[in-house]
């Protein structure tokens, strides 16, 4: 984003919020929104008078352990409902990276719609909220999901806040859905050095009757794998036929209960740690080998999702000149796929879009949505897609 906000504000409540908007809103002045700071995304945007940090508003407002649910606010750090929820055999399937210090937040996953391998089994953060409390540029509370304050009416308050980030207003509340923690976890791994090998492997676990919790891919020329993880009492069980079924295929099978250095790789492999970038692809699993090709010729290593087909790339650290030219050509290679830059050092997301989007009847849609909720473009200017 652009030059750091000369003014930071932490409110600690969803009301103090609203009236820091409003006031922002009738002096003119945009509002950088913030949580933790952990994804460095979207546009380099306008340059803000204000910014509007949700690290204050950080507790857990209720967990119903009954109902599988829980009521937190945006700041508290997923780590931390994580282990407040395993004290129950409960866990929030929300798994993207979790940044530096595992500083990631619960309201800016929702916000930038981020994932991890989990949404394999369980969906996206959209499928996990169930209700949510928004503080408005007018100053005003919008609730959707519970007892409402101010009901937007026509609109899909959860939905629509998930993944427009911070454009709309600010997330002050949360209602998520949570799921039973299993008791226990393997994986199933197959590794191979040719990549339709690696893409039939992958479709052939997401076709079959095995049910992973998740499913992934990675390539780092010259191998490749895909992982299976299965949950429950049956996890082994299940973990040793899909082991037999990649050995079918001619991979190179295995399976391993001690498996959580894999994922954390997987997880890892999403955010550039070395000043490079990281690009999220939007395809068909049958376009994985593509992919792996693209990467490949860029230098680059790709995660992904093998049953949704989305993967990251994730090239090495250049100058921005160079970065940038790679951005273009993953793009000509992989269109008409969208490509959207998620990691990128601000010298590079200056001299390009980072979300590599169409101009048609959705964008017009989603600008009238902006209009709708922020008419005088207060919060987060300039960092979405078109400009928004």
């Amino acid at each position: 984003m652009s030059a750091q906000a000369t003014r930071t504000q932490t409110p600690p409540s969803a009301e103090e919020a609203a009236h820091l908007l409003r006031a922002c809103a009738g002096e003119g002045l945009a509002v950088r929104i913030a949580g933790a700071g952990t994804k460095p995304w979207g546009g380099p945007g306008v340059d803000c008078a204000v910014q509007l940090r949700t690290t204050a508003l950080d507790a857990i407002v209720e967990h119903n352990r009954g109902d599988f649910t829980a009521v937190v606010q945006p700041g508290a750090s997923l780590r931390e409902l994580q282990d407040a929820f395993a004290s129950a055999d409960q866990m929030l399937a929300l798994d993207p990276p979790l940044g530096e210090g595992d500083a990631a937040t619960i309201g800016g996953a929702v916000a930038t719609a981020d994932c991890g391998p989990l949404r394999h089994r369980y969906g996206a953060a959209r499928d996990l909220v169930l209700g949510i409390t928004v503080a408005l540029p007018d100053g005003t509370l919008a609730r959707a999901g519970g007892k409402v304050i101010k009901n937007v009416a026509g609109y899909d308050l959860p939905k629509l806040f998930t993944g427009a980030f911070g454009t709309l207003g600010v997330i002050c509340e949360l209602a998520v859905r949570l799921h039973p923690r299993p008791p226990a976890q393997a994986t199933a791994t197959g590794t191979t050095d040719d990549l339709g090998t690696l893409q039939r492997a992958a479709i052939a676990l997401a076709s079959s009757s095995l049910e992973a919790q998740a499913l992934d891919v990675r390539w780092q020329a010259p191998t490749g794998a895909v992982l299976a993880r299965f949950a429950g009492v049956a996890a082994h069980e299940q973990a040793l036929a899909a082991e037999r079924l990649l050995a079918g295929l001619g991979v190179e099978a295995a399976t391993a209960e001690d498996d959580e250095a894999l994922w954390a790789a997987q997880r890892a492999a999403q955010r550039s740690l070395d000043g490079g970038a990281v690009v999220r692809v939007s395809g068909r699993p049958t376009g994985l080998a593509d992919a792996c090709v693209a990467a490949q010729i860029a230098g680059a290593t790709l995660v992904g999702r093998a049953a949704l087909g989305v993967w990251w790339i994730a090239l090495p650290a250049a100058a921005p000149g160079e970065l940038v030219t790679a951005v273009a050509r993953l793009r000509n290679v992989l269109a008409p796929a969208p490509c959207v830059v998620l990691d990128a050092p601000a010298s590079v997301r200056a001299h390009l879009d980072p979300w590599d989007h169409p101009h048609d009847a959705g964008l017009v849609l989603m600008r009238r949505v902006k209009e709708r909720f922020d008419p005088l473009a207060t919060c987060n200017p300039g960092i979405f897609v078109g400009g928004i």
